[in-house]
């Protein structure tokens, strides 16, 4: 188990020897292993663990945790969420979570990578959830074993193992371990997914089955994304946050042209989720009738024989401050000449104040979600309209996907 757990640490780019290893752990057996694992490998690493305050237990489950670390030499941190409304699907938003606060800690850290337990039992019942809904390739496609989030590497080294063989690690080492009751509440889909495996396992189609066919659709789904980089590269050109689509990405094959348009969407308004594949087909078909299409925020607009895309003026954030993320993805980092100044649309009150807008030869709806420096009601400037040198100030931090290579960040 030591040399198949260095040797996947390796393959995914992991160098044990030089470089320090974030470790999230839960309590449970298989983040246990997960910890001893990294200890009997000489790892230089420091343990999180992620209290989501949903169950009386957990604060205590996390001491265990700092207990079971610090015994082993790890130094350890408890990672509190209290944003909890309530509302929603709780372990996609505690999933979600959980993820931002480990990226947070690990560049604090300064860790080279954050190690997450997920077994083979994992990719078998998410393969079994998915399947349930009639996801395609990429619902299908094995979770990656490495992939970044907010700028933090995070590597699931553990992929191949099964829980039988992680808590048997415990059980030698002398670890304990919890078992989150959740694990059996059938209101959850991956319990009952869980519950189910026993009974596939019959037919043929045990964990290691489900596995290997999620493995081979993760291969589908990367050469498709390699398909769409090329695409991308052949047919758009980004300035300023407006991208334009040469009209021969409509000759590609229809896979590669629902994945470009989805790119496009998340690069432009990043999501969590991209949009449902019916309302992606909508608006290509609408696209090749020559028609204007909104979608997820996202404005597509014929222009000069191509296609524009660019922010939807009404779904814009409100104005923030200077320093802050506006709108997700832009910053203007240059010194305000005045306290007050925020970052926000230029909408038509900025348009007035600009009277050769039109010199540019865009469309007045692509220029309204444009990022401007304002102070009250002034516009001060917006990268395309240089006023005392602040065009160059407006900086864009994409949060989702690069638009010409998804393979970037997964």
């Amino acid at each position: 188990m030591l040399a198949q757990f260095t040797a996947q640490l390796a393959r995914l780019g992991f160098d044990i020897t030089t470089q320090k290893l974030g470790l999230a752990v839960s309590g449970g057996g298989d983040s246990m292993a997960l910890m001893h694992l990294a200890h009997q490998a000489g790892i230089a690493a420091r343990v999180a663990s992620v209290d989501h305050g949903l169950r009386p237990a957990s604060a205590d489950e996390a001491r265990m945790v700092a207990h079971a670390a610090q015994g082993l030499g790890f130094g350890h941190d408890t990672l509190v969420w209290q944003r909890w409304d309530g509302r929603g699907n709780v372990q996609d938003r505690a999933r979600r979570a959980r993820r931002d606060l480990l990226a947070e800690w690990a560049q604090h850290h300064g860790l080279d990578a954050v190690a997450l337990a997920h077994t083979q039992g994992d990719l078998a019942e998410g393969f079994i959830m998915r399947l349930a809904r009639g996801a395609g390739v990429d619902g299908l496609a094995a979770m990656p074993a490495r992939f970044v989030h907010d700028g933090a590497v995070f590597l699931r080294p553990l992929l191949w193992a099964t829980r039988d063989e992680l808590r048997q690690i415990c059980t030698q080492q002398g670890a304990v371990w919890v078992d989150d009751p959740s694990n059996e509440a059938l209101k959850f889909d991956r319990v009952r997914a869980r519950k189910a495996l026993p009974q596939l396992a019959k037919l043929g189609i045990g964990p290691q089955v489900l596995a290997d066919v999620a493995a081979h659709l993760r291969g589908a789904s990367d050469a498709l994304d390699a398909a769409t980089d090329d695409l991308a590269r052949a047919c758009l050109q980004q300035a300023n946050g407006i991208v334009t689509l040469a009209p021969d990405w409509q000759n590609a094959p229809a896979e590669l042209q629902r994945r470009l348009i989805q790119r496009i969407i998340l690069w432009i308004a990043p999501a969590d989720y991209p949009p449902r594949g019916a309302a992606i087909s909508e608006a290509i078909l609408r696209l090749s009738q020559g028609l204007p299409t909104q979608l997820a925020g996202c404005h597509f607009l014929p222009h000069q024989g191509g296609t524009l895309a660019f922010r939807e003026a009404r779904r814009c954030a409100p104005p923030v401050g200077m320093g802050a993320l506006w709108d997700g993805v832009w910053r203007c980092g240059a010194q305000a000449p005045d306290m007050a100044a925020q970052i926000g649309p230029l909408g038509a009150a900025g348009l007035l104040q600009w009277p050769h807008w039109r010199a540019l030869g865009l469309p007045r709806a692509a220029l309204l979600s444009q990022p401007s420096l304002w102070v009250d009601t002034q516009l001060i400037a917006t990268p395309l309209w240089p006023q005392n040198g602040q065009s160059h100030a407006f900086l864009r931090n994409p949060t989702g996907d690069s638009l010409y290579s998804r393979r970037l960040s997964h």
